[in-house]
């Protein structure tokens, strides 16, 4: 996967490969991204503490910095989905 497939709004899963006290690093395949701690489910008491080789599903919040920043929470997957679901 190239950085050319990722765009605002998409979904894909990831690989966290590094933990730090603001958030986590995480493999796109060819790229990285970045979840900010208040962006993983642990911050909202849903999941666990992420943890390097852990596997998230996330959505792209910003795909015009790097990384790009990316969320794991249910309600900006939700969010992402209906704007994808617009824009066809």
């Amino acid at each position: 996967m190239g950085d050319e497939v990722i765009r605002d709004h998409e979904e894909f899963d990831v690989t966290i490969t590094l933990v730090s006290p603001v958030g986590v690093m995480v493999d796109i395949g060819d790229a990285e991204g970045f979840i900010d701690l208040r962006k993983h489910p642990s911050w909202w008491g849903d999941a666990d503490s992420p943890k390097v080789g852990d596997r998230l599903h996330v959505v792209v919040l910003d795909d015009s910095i790097t990384p790009r920043r990316l969320s794991a929470l249910k309600d900006d997957i939700e969010i992402a989905r209906r704007i994808r679901s617009e824009g066809s």
